[in-house]
């Protein structure tokens, strides 16, 4: 698979640099470099490339404004570039990929193109998926129903029962029920117990896959909460809660997971 990609940065250094440092990876295409955010949306636009490197800090539009400028088409992966890191958890929330520090480390860049390659698997695979459940909607309607039911009701004992985290050189054998919420940054996930907080390298989309959905729900976009930590739900306005754990602290629910909430009210 090719990761057809543009370089977006306003030093033609940085760009050169990091073209020298993609050399060593076959599968990478670039098939655009652009000096700024404005000529990076038309480019994106153009391409529709699959992942961008795109530097925070530039004349006119900044990194973050070419991703708030791609709003309406279905966005590229994202790997941000800058010589500043202190965007680092502003980028995450972006969900980019990866934040790499100028210059690019070699080791650091082969990491970040590995997520980028399982990333694009993945979404290989949902497109997959769902060009099937058209076929067979069309042409097998009874088959189409014993498709969309599997995997429907997962066995519990495929959820995880213990997290092992690698953090701060250490490994952590987390017990899944002890876990009081997870915050997303990005490709980070904040991992709260009662006593003790720690980062996992890893996206939501994939935590949750390891999560038995009966106890772990999400209630804002970047929080997951263990309801049997839930001890009380507070309203707030606009429809919105907040949810106070075992621990005594109070997570926000947004009201597009409210739905989470009617079962501690009902």
């Amino acid at each position: 698979m090719t990761i057809r990609t543009i370089l977006v940065d306003d030093e033609s250094l940085a760009i050169q640099g990091l073209k020298l440092r993609l050399e060593a990876h076959e599968d990478v295409e670039i098939v655009e470099t652009c000096s700024n955010g404005r000529e990076a949306i038309r480019a994106i636009k153009t391409h529709k490339p699959d992942l961008v490197f795109l530097d925070i800090q530039m004349p006119g539009f900044d990194g973050f404004s070419v991703v708030q400028g791609l709003m309406e088409v279905e966005p590229p992966l994202f790997i941000f570039c800058t010589a500043y890191s202190d965007h680092a958890i502003r980028a995450f929330e972006a969900q980019a990929v990866d934040y790499l520090m100028k210059p690019v480390e070699e080791g650091r860049l082969a990491d970040a193109l590995d997520r980028v390659r399982q990333r694009l698997s993945e979404r290989k695979q949902v497109q997959e998926a769902e060009k099937l459940r058209e076929v067979l909607a069309e042409v097998a309607p009874d088959a189409m129903n014993d498709f969309a039911g599997e995997g429907d009701a997962p066995a519990a004992n495929r959820f995880e029962k213990l997290i092992n985290i690698k953090d701060r050189g250490q490994i952590f054998r987390v017990d899944v029920d002890s876990i009081e919420r997870i915050d997303a940054a990005g490709d980070y996930m904040c991992i709260y117990t009662a006593d003790n907080s720690l980062i996992l390298r890893e996206t939501m989309k994939d935590l949750e896959k390891r999560l038995d959905p009966r106890n772990f729900q999400r209630v804002h976009r970047s929080t997951i909460v263990n309801l049997s930590q839930v001890r009380q739900v507070k309203p707030h306005t606009n429809g919105e809660c907040f949810l106070v754990l075992e621990s005594g602290a109070q997570v926000k629910v947004s009201r597009s997971y409210r739905d989470v909430v009617a079962r501690f009210v009902h």
